[in-house]
């Protein structure tokens, strides 16, 4: 993959605007949960900044030792490690995201040196393309001229040999419905985010440590959240845990496919 050049004048107004200008988190479900963020590890992260500034229409905010790209419908969440294999490698196996104009976002991306890997039709009739971003994080682009915004955040895709099983198991965990996403049936909502669920013959490796490490939902009250998941029979990793520094309550566990998953409470006022 080729080394890219940035429009500087452009990456310094961007970076500069207020926060509030951009997209805020979904609203929260009846169950105060909604999506929160994708956790990447990155071997080079003012590489990374750059490119989600520049192509992705997103905006860095620091809080304490925490680097986070703000987006439409979720935050990415950024830590400088080599990670220790690409999504493809693991159960989240990629990100999606809705592009207003995907010959505008194509045109700019292989301006700046980098590949598209494959554009189709995708699951709801729309032009989607598929690309590989640095540390092997494998990303879906759908077209949706509708959309209010240039990019907004639009699922997360699992990968499983059990992934009916999957998907049950976190529409039980959440209260959520499972809800086709075009000719795919397997896939729920949560506010923000679709999880989509595809089978695969090969067992794929847990995420910790790879491309994308975790994934993360907000929740309004998370003391309370985590004591109904562990009456459900939830095992944390980590338990909650109230982090000043980067003005966050958060805790860990580890769905049946080895997804890490990390709950927090705050990050909605970023």
């Amino acid at each position: 993959m080729k080394t890219f050049s940035f429009s500087i004048l452009f990456g310094l107004f961007t970076l500069l605007l207020p926060h509030s200008s951009f997209a805020q988190l979904a609203t929260p479900n009846t169950a105060g949960l909604a999506f929160g963020h994708v956790h990447l590890n990155v071997s080079d992260i003012e590489y990374h900044k750059r490119l989600w500034v520049e192509h992705f229409g997103g905006t860095v905010i620091e809080k304490g030792p925490l680097t986070a790209i703000k987006l439409p419908n979720l935050f990415l969440i950024l830590t400088q490690t080599a990670p220790t294999m690409g999504s493809q490698a693991t159960v989240m196996d990629h990100l999606g995201f809705k592009v207003r104009n995907i010959d505008r976002f194509f045109e700019k991306w292989q301006v700046a040196g980098f590949e598209v890997d494959e554009v189709f039709t995708g699951a709801e009739k729309q032009t989607n393309a598929y690309l590989t971003l640095p540390d092997g994080l494998y990303v879906e682009l759908q077209e949706d001229q509708a959309l209010a915004q240039e990019i907004s955040g639009y699922h997360l895709h699992f990968y499983s040999p059990d992934h009916d099983s999957l998907l049950t198991w976190y529409t039980d965990l959440f209260e959520l419905e499972i809800k086709p996403r075009g000719i795919i049936t397997t896939t729920t909502n949560v506010p923000g985010l679709n999880l989509s669920f595809a089978k695969t013959e090969i067992k794929r490796n847990p995420t910790k440590g790879s491309s994308i490490d975790h994934i993360g939902f907000e929740v309004a009250d998370l003391e309370d959240f985590i004591e109904k998941l562990e009456a459900k029979g939830i095992v944390m990793d980590s338990p909650y845990e109230d982090i000043p520094a980067i003005e966050l309550k958060v805790a860990f566990f580890t769905d049946p496919a080895g997804t890490l998953v990390e709950l927090t409470e705050g990050l909605s006022d970023y």
